[in-house]
């Protein structure tokens, strides 16, 4: 008989009343977040555990100032710039790519970088602005395109780089102490690239446990159980329950080309700032493929929204109610940040499926 996500929660209850605590978990991926909504899972957890969102939606961590950068690039004369749609509606200082392109600019919604590349080869004689968004799940294919790039000397084809690496953003939310948190669960799609060895420094460093997990519901709460036995148990440890998808190693193939286009750098995230070694860049050889060189763009400074607390949700520091924005100025139609634009987003998912009555009404 298989094992039923009421019954994993009657485990989580259990567990949970020996710990004679409160636990804290945080779902690092966007994925998560959106699933434990759609499904019900809040329903299911005890009240003595809190499950909070972390860094993991690509959209929500990409810093202002590399939004900002799209938007310039955008309105450059000759430039198409393509970009996945999720950040087509994301605010910046002077609107957001979606408000560009109602002007006249020529911003086009694509659902990979391979179909940016043959964007650049129908237009010659423009210059195609990939905005790279994502961590190591789409960045693989990112450099993919890349290398065919570079082969077919396709020289009209430049990639704004905006990827980041998952665990280093992990590691800096601990070292920050700011939110206190007794365990990871993290996303199986990140997982199956990097591997389950790649979350080690966070048990070694920190003594914090790590559960890979998939999206079903049966999958999470099994994550879920995982990491608060770990807890009560106080034996910290990577544990994988994905494991007919995501191995120790991970993708060697994705790895080494990764490795080939581009390497490690700092950059900076949404709220965590500037994390060292948490981005990548184009390697040397490949630098003539980077939209910031080719258009003699500089990054500048984050301005986000004032009423935006967008970079507090994705760090586990108030949830989406507690921002005075949250249906009020800030809402699907007319978000003020990426949380409650992305499809990932946690703001977005609050407002879809855990609005409480009160939001969205002024005091009359």
């Amino acid at each position: 008989m298989k094992t039923s996500a009421d019954q994993l929660a009657s485990t989580l209850r259990d567990l949970c009343a020996a710990a004679g605590r409160r636990i804290q978990l945080m779902e690092v991926c966007g994925t998560h977040t959106v699933s434990v909504f759609r499904h019900g899972l809040r329903s299911l957890l005890p009240e003595e555990m809190r499950l909070v969102s972390g860094p993991g939606c690509p959209v929500c961590v990409t810093a202002q100032r590399h939004i900002d950068a799209a938007i310039e690039l955008a309105g450059r004369p000759g430039v198409i710039l393509a970009t996945y749609g999720d950040m087509m509606r994301v605010p910046g200082r002077s609107g957001s790519l979606e408000q560009l392109r109602a002007g006249g600019a020529d911003v086009r919604v694509v659902n990979s970088a391979r179909v940016a590349l043959d964007l650049a080869r129908a237009n010659p004689a423009r210059t195609v602005v990939f905005l790279g968004v994502g961590f190591e799940t789409t960045a693989p294919a990112t450099a993919a395109t890349v290398l065919e790039a570079d082969r077919d000397r396709i020289d009209n084809f430049t990639v704004l780089m905006c990827h980041k690496l998952v665990v280093p953003a992990m590691q800096a939310l601990l070292a920050a102490g700011d939110v206190p948190l007794d365990g990871f669960l993290a996303p199986g799609h990140v997982s199956v690239i990097i591997g389950a060895a790649a979350y080690r420094p966070i048990v070694e460093l920190y003594r914090r446990p790590v559960v890979i997990a998939g999206f079903e519901p049966v999958q999470i709460m099994l994550g879920l159980v995982a990491l608060v036995r770990q807890v009560v148990e106080g034996r910290p440890a990577v544990e994988n329950v994905y494991r007919g998808v995501v191995t120790d190693a991970g993708n060697r193939v994705a790895q080494r080309l990764l490795a080939r286009v581009f390497v490690v750098a700092d950059t900076p995230w949404r709220e965590l700032g500037r994390i060292p070694d948490s981005g990548l860049e184009l390697a040397p050889a490949f630098r003539r493929f980077d939209a910031l060189e080719r258009f003699g763009v500089r990054l500048g400074e984050d301005q986000a929204h004032p009423l935006c607390r967008c970079g507090e949700v994705i760090t586990g520091k108030v949830e989406p109610v507690e921002c005075p924005a949250f249906g009020m100025e800030c809402t699907p139609l007319n978000p003020i940040g990426p949380c409650m634009v992305s499809s990932e987003g946690t703001c977005s998912a609050w407002f879809k499926y855990h609005r409480p009555a009160a939001v969205g009404r002024r005091p009359g």
